[in-house]
């Protein structure tokens, strides 16, 4: 049974990682779909670090393309290597969350993602 509960533990972990990257991509000005999957923060995220043109904000670009390139490679992995995934995925987090934001966020929806996430 050590397998089912750490396989349940990775899948809950995974699931939060989620979460948390959908909303720093939110402030970073993506709109986030109802059900993300890897690919799709990746995109939005390459997408903001398309939009930063600002020379003052080449730390950044540089923060968030190494995010992306976590989120690629936690795609990559898929279901293969669940605890090499989730490191990928708490580097994107850790890089995309701590920066500065450069818009208000909001949501597909429209609604402030304060009231979100």
């Amino acid at each position: 049974m050590i397998n089912g509960d750490l396989s349940a533990r990775l899948t809950g972990a995974r699931g939060r990682l989620i979460i948390d990257l959908s909303c720093a991509v939110t402030r970073w000005g993506g709109q986030v779909p109802e059900d993300p999957g890897v690919v799709e923060l990746a995109d939005l995220l390459d997408t903001a670090v398309a939009n930063l043109h600002d020379a003052t904000r080449s730390g950044t670009r540089a923060e968030l393309a190494l995010a992306v390139g976590h989120l690629r490679a936690a795609d990559r992995l898929g279901g293969l290597l669940p605890a090499v995934t989730l490191w990928h995925l708490r580097q994107a987090l850790q890089r995309a969350a701590t920066l500065p934001h450069s818009r208000e966020p909001t949501t597909a929806a429209g609604v402030p993602a304060s009231q979100t996430c």
